[in-house]
């Protein structure tokens, strides 16, 4: 597992980004595979959930996690918040209740976690390329301004995603993006005739422009194997018929 070097200068939370290891799943799912929606044996998601959530020491049972479809969809969680066990449609979670689990999954996709520092209010985010397109991590952040934060007292944290070496893409996908801004050209790069995409950069410099200096990095590759994550395209390209899930947690102890 990881951990941000700029969110652990913050007592009152605990966030981690968790690799693969450490769990009960077996085979192509082995072993910390928190994706509820994958096809592993369930009793073992269940165990590795509540695995996680012991390292933040709270209970499963406060722990939400989204039903996530690439959107910029988000939802605050406040006090009268109770239904731990619906899956929320969307792909970021916002509170500052203490004590709930915000939870992330990734397989490629970038998890962004977030803190406010003097207000205590903590955001986790769910950017793909597609969320992150159509702007997830900007309205959170917005939401944030909205609701009294400063850009000097935000923390962000990107974890764990596909690098711009193992994100070959199409020309039309690239193209889809330079209509959105001409500046976007600045996260692709060609090499041998093959162009390649900086999924955590595009995230990072959306962060910068919203005004937030106080940003990490967590540089590990999904797509690597020695890196012990799971990852979409690799299983794709091992012709595996699933793929597990990363989880990415936070909360306000």
């Amino acid at each position: 597992m990881f951990r941000s070097k700029k969110l652990l200068k913050y007592k009152k939370i605990s966030h981690f980004f968790f690799n693969k290891n450490g769990g009960y799943s077996k085979g192509i799912y082995k072993s910390l595979n928190c994706g509820v929606g994958s096809l592993d044996n369930k009793i073992n998601i269940v165990k590795n959930l509540k695995f996680v959530s012991n390292k933040v020491g709270s209970s499963y049972k406060n722990m939400v996690l989204l039903n996530q479809v690439h959107s910029n969809k988000f939802f605050f969680l406040g006090k009268k918040f109770k239904n731990f066990s619906k899956k929320l449609k969307g792909d970021a979670l916002i509170t500052k209740e203490r004590k709930i689990i915000l939870g992330i999954l990734t397989a490629d996709c970038a998890p962004v976690l977030i803190y406010d520092s003097k207000l205590n209010i903590i955001a986790a985010i769910h950017a793909g390329w597609k969320g992150a397109y159509k702007g997830i991590v900007k309205k959170v952040i917005r939401y944030l301004y909205n609701c009294g934060s400063e850009s000097k007292n935000l923390v962000a944290a990107i974890g764990p995603c596909i690098s711009q070496q193992s994100y070959e893409i199409r020309k039309d996908f690239k193209s889809k993006f330079l209509k959105q801004s001409k500046k976007n050209e600045i996260f692709f790069k060609k090499f041998k005739k093959k162009t390649y995409f900086s999924l955590n950069m595009y995230i990072y410099y959306q962060l910068k422009t919203l005004g937030l200096n106080k940003i990490d990095i967590i540089k590990k590759n999904t797509y690597n194997p020695k890196n012990y994550l799971f990852s979409a395209r690799r299983s794709i390209h091992k012709k595996e018929n699933d793929y597990g899930r990363n989880i990415s947690i936070i909360m306000i102890n």
